[in-house]
């Protein structure tokens, strides 16, 4: 428990600094763009939901899950918090137009069972927003070497099969995203030099394994 509330409490205090303050304003930016009018947003592995506070402030509502108490109680009032594991989220299906994890899905035990649950609890035509590190980055390749880097954490650093999960469910389209120079954040689509890779998915009326959905 103790080592729990740690991570949470550094994690709170990185949030407050200012170079993932820059962060945390593109990756905003670009859910603002990419969302449009799906106002009903769940975002797994909120954390301390300090995205979905900017989300709420431009008219979103937004449903946090984590895992982790501590991390929920930094959380904003603003949005609705529920403690669970992705994997056993407890929403019914087809109950938001939108589904984002920012950073969160290459730390979760099984991919294939969050991505099924994920595209389950979305609407026909949701969408589902995927985050992830890229371990091609010269940023990730650094935090790696730091013995106590939230990266070392991660359980998935492969995108392959990251990417071809949701391929079963949705149409994808995916790109690398925000780069950093000399501690500055700066835009970029740079393999070598994009903190994320992306994938955004559209669930379909035949979004499931039977029906294919492949495009």
């Amino acid at each position: 428990m103790q080592d729990t509330r740690n991570i949470a409490a550094r994690y709170s205090e990185s949030c407050r600094k200012d170079f993932w303050q820059k962060v945390f304003r593109a990756e905003l930016d670009y859910l603002l763009r990419q969302l449009g009018d799906r106002q009903n947003v769940l975002s797994i592995g909120c954390g301390s939901a300090v995205l979905e506070e900017g989300l709420c402030r431009h008219g979103y509502h937004v449903t946090g899950l984590d895992i982790s108490r501590e991390a929920l109680k930094c959380a904003s009032g603003k949005i609705r918090t529920v403690m669970a594991r992705a994997e056993d989220m407890p929403f019914p299906d087809s109950s938001f137009d939108a589904v984002v994890l920012v950073a969160s899905l290459q730390f979760v035990n099984n991919v294939q069972k969050v991505v099924e649950r994920s595209v389950s609890v979305l609407r026909p035509e949701g969408m589902i927003i995927a985050m992830l590190l890229n371990p091609d980055s010269a940023f990730f390749k650094e935090k790696l070497r730091q013995p106590d880097s939230y990266v070392r954490r991660i359980k998935h650093p492969d995108l392959g099969p990251i990417e071809n999960a949701l391929s079963e469910y949705c149409h994808v389209e995916a790109e690398y995203f925000l780069g950093v120079e000399c501690g500055m954040v700066v835009r970029s689509r740079d393999p070598g030099r994009s903190l994320l890779y992306i994938i955004r998915g559209i669930k379909t009326p035949a979004t499931n394994k039977e029906k294919g959905c492949r495009p």
